[in-house]
């Protein structure tokens, strides 16, 4: 019955307020979550629920999500590796909900993208207020976690940073088009990819599919990983050229 209520959401207009997906193979815990949301005076709303990575990456809603609420452990299946696959098909942030302490698997899906790791031990409040932090374009992580994250993000983690002349070709091999997005993307940081498409003068597709030759070209994973690096690079001042300021 659950499933068939989410399909329905997919098919209905467009809700007000964050849309948010639940991707979680408990029953009982799917549906605690979904009358939190539900019962909740923010502006939240489910717009649908999977129990497998099967049936996400396959779910029509996924493609109106602002915020994805994922599991890690999906069905018996580790939702990291269908991170990229979830990124094409979402345009919003995901927020991964774990029942693990371990700081590998919080570090591995930051990396992947994620935009924030929630435990699900965490209080009512706290899930709501990640939720509404995630879709600001704000990181939700543990503080002792953060600082390994961000540096493991700007290459100061315990992996010896490229040698300049590699970050070099890498930032050379962007064309100046490119580099004109790069330079929207940092100064847009928290926008909706929809509002930075739209002061590009292109739609969401096509600035989709130049962030991944970007992604590719910086070898760099997701939005966050790009800001970090576009910001200690240099690359969030850029003129109309697409030249650095």
């Amino acid at each position: 019955m659950m499933l068939a209520t989410a399909t329905a959401r997919a098919t209905a207009p467009p809700l007000p307020g964050i849309r948010v997906f639940l991707a979680e193979d408990h029953a009982v815990t799917l549906l605690g979550l979904e009358q939190l949301i539900c019962a909740s005076d923010r502006l939240l709303n489910v717009v649908g629920t999977a129990g497998s990575s099967a049936e996400l990456v396959n779910h029509p809603a996924l493609a109106d999500t602002d915020v994805l609420l994922l599991d890690l452990n999906l069905g018996g299946q580790n939702a990291i590796d269908a991170m990229p696959d979830l990124q094409r098909r979402c345009p919003g942030h995901v927020l991964v909900l774990t029942a693990t302490d371990d700081a590998g698997e919080h570090r591995q899906a930051m990396m992947k993208g994620a935009r924030g790791v929630l435990h699900k031990s965490a209080p009512a409040e706290t899930i709501l207020r990640a939720i509404e932090r995630v879709h600001a374009g704000e990181v939700w992580l543990a503080k002792g976690l953060l600082g390994e994250v961000m540096g493991m993000l700007t290459g100061a983690g315990k992996q010896p940073a490229p040698r300049p002349d590699i970050h070099a070709r890498r930032i050379a091999s962007l064309t100046l088009r490119e580099r004109e997005i790069v330079g929207v993307m940092v100064r847009s940081a928290g926008a909706k990819l929809l509002t930075v498409a739209d002061s590009l003068s292109m739609s969401e597709h096509t600035l989709r599919n130049h962030l991944t030759t970007i992604y590719a070209k910086l070898e760099l994973h997701g939005r966050l990983a790009l800001h970090v690096y576009a910001t200690e690079h240099g690359l969030g001042a850029i003129d109309s050229r697409g030249a650095l300021a």
